[in-house]
């Protein structure tokens, strides 16, 4: 056996797994883990190379840190300082103690169950992003505050990283421990912050010259990998040094090129860790042990929503708790990196790390379905607030209706108002509708994929429907109510790409605008506009 055939074979279970999951719905994580499985059952990872695994881990970590750090914004913090510190810290603080003390009875060590509890706690960056961003939902407030949530998760691995290496040191003095390790800390956050401030800009901007995206991108990795090392001799993890690269490099001129040229690269090294995670798991310890796994899966992950929802309640509407506890209420890729450092620092056996690493992938696996159905799964808990039923028509017509309150609805309705034009809004974003009372437009909390709310408003005497929402599954929903309800009407629909119109070419729309079209072709109006001097 080759590395290059693991490699290939690697690489066509992972097309082959991905390729059918895409097509569920399924993150592509998922797939990777599976992939991982399937190498360790059929090279036999389990019987040797251990080392060899673990370091090839570890360097997918270190490029997951780099990213966080390259997004991570000073800024943003401050503008969410509620949403990341306070509720934050109470859902890490509270999670952690609750999982940590069921750790500790059954028969872990205080240091053990330290690390478990806060393990557990974390929650899963990569799906939860991903997922809020494909669906639209990351400025919906139960999304606003799930990222607050998680920027303080990500913040803290760093201690839980460091607090296994103060655990699993021989010495007695952790004081003394505690102050070299703040001192070499300080000394690492100032040399990366010299360089940062002094050398990285310098040296991308004279590489920048060479005109070679490869070049540059060589040279960005050679900054991260120095900066992982650079911790590491410190006795530091390779993240922390990642991490800390990746803040400096945001603070660069070169910010977003360097994020445009590490998009190809973004989602393979997570790839990579994650198939990493899943060579770490022993079927025969899993296939043992299948009855706990299912059920501490379970239990983490209702013991995660009910911690959350009981304090977020208190912040905010209950149903924005609900939904944020959901999203939640998984356990971690952090996790995954935690556990496995833990053991091979002996703060935990071999068996409890599999049973963990098991329950942690089965709970990532639900939470893809739990977020896919997040809407019907809060409403069994506390349904939303639908308008009250208009039981006659409400005598519009040859109006527009406007379904979406977002950005572009907004200016819809400015320029409607503007033209004299008799209109009416329809908006399911209970914040969005009020923010419209405000500005004194005539909108209505409706959803408009509901026929019955569709023909309450006369849309079959409409003289147009514009449809301006975020959402593509949203947008393919109120599409269909509208074929449906008012099948002549002119319907004027907005998508963002290619791939959001093919999900309403079978329907009847008069006219499909799709935004990027739009944009590119009113910017090269307007550079040939400024070259022919009008």
């Amino acid at each position: 056996m080759t590395y290059m055939t693991v490699i290939l074979t690697a690489m066509f279970i992972a097309v082959a797994i991905n390729s059918v999951l895409k097509r569920a719905g399924i993150p592509t994580i998922i797939g990777y883990i599976a992939t991982g499985v399937a190498i360790s059952a059929i090279f036999g990872f389990h019987k040797g190379n251990i080392k060899e695994l673990g370091e090839i881990a570890e360097f997918g970590i270190v490029f997951l840190m780099f990213t966080i750090g390259l997004e991570f914004s000073f800024r943003q913090l401050v503008a969410m300082r509620k949403e990341v510190l306070l509720f934050g810290s109470m859902q890490l603080l509270l999670s952690a103690l609750i999982f940590g003390l069921a750790a500790y009875w059954y028969g872990m060590t205080m240091e053990g169950a330290i690390i478990t509890g806060f393990a557990l706690a974390l929650s899963s960056t990569a799906i939860v992003l991903k997922t809020l961003n494909e669906t639209g939902q990351i400025q919906a407030p139960y999304g606003r505050k799930s990222v607050g949530i998680l920027i303080f998760q990500d913040m803290a691995v760093i201690p839980i990283l460091l607090m296994i290496t103060i655990f699993s040191s021989q010495s007695s003095d952790i004081a003394g421990m505690l102050q070299v390790i703040a001192i070499d800390a300080v000394i690492v956050g100032v040399i990366i912050y010299l360089l940062g401030k002094y050398v990285f800009e310098w040296l991308l901007g004279w590489i920048i010259k060479a005109d070679s995206s490869e070049i540059f991108m060589g040279t960005v990795l050679f900054l991260v990998i120095g900066s992982a090392e650079l911790a590491h001799l410190f006795g530091f993890t390779y993240s922390l040094g990642a991490f800390l690269a990746g803040m400096m490099l945001a603070e660069t001129k070169y910010k977003y090129q360097i994020e445009a040229e590490l998009i190809p690269f973004r989602d393979l090294l997570l790839g990579l860790f994650f198939v990493t995670v899943g060579m770490q798991i022993d079927l025969a310890v899993v296939s043992k042990n299948i009855g706990w796994i299912v059920a501490a899966a379970f239990v983490i992950m209702i013991v995660k929503f009910f911690v959350i929802l009981f304090f977020l309640r208190f912040f905010t509407r209950f149903r924005v708790a609900i939904k944020t506890a959901l999203a939640l209420s998984q356990v971690g890729e952090f996790s995954l990196a935690v556990f496995a450092l833990a053991s091979s620092s002996d703060l935990l056996d071999p068996e409890s790390v599999q049973i963990l690493l098991a329950a942690v992938v089965l709970s990532m696996i639900l939470s893809v379905f739990v977020l896919a159905n997040i809407r019907t799964i809060a409403d069994f808990f506390y349904k939303e607030p639908e308008p009250e039923p208009i039981l006659h028509s409400t005598g519009f017509k040859d109006h527009v209706v406007v379904c979406g309150y977002g950005p572009l609805g907004r200016y819809v309705s400015q320029e409607l108002k503007k033209q004299g034009v008799q209109y009416v809004v329809l908006e399911h974003d209970i914040h969005r509708m009020e923010l419209g009372q405000r500005m004194g437009e005539p909108i209505f909390f409706a959803n408009a994929a509901n026929e019955d709310v569709l023909r309450n408003f006369d849309v079959d005497k409409a003289s147009a429907v514009i449809v301006a929402v975020d959402n593509p599954h949203h947008l393919r929903l109120i599409c269909e109510a509208l074929n449906s309800v008012a099948p002549n009407a002119n319907i004027v629909v907005k998508v963002q790409t290619d791939t959001e119109a093919q999900m309403v070419e079978d329907l009847k729309i008069d006219h499909l605008v799709i935004q990027s079209e739009e944009m590119a072709k009113r910017l090269v109006a307007e550079a040939m506009r400024c070259r022919l001097g009008f």
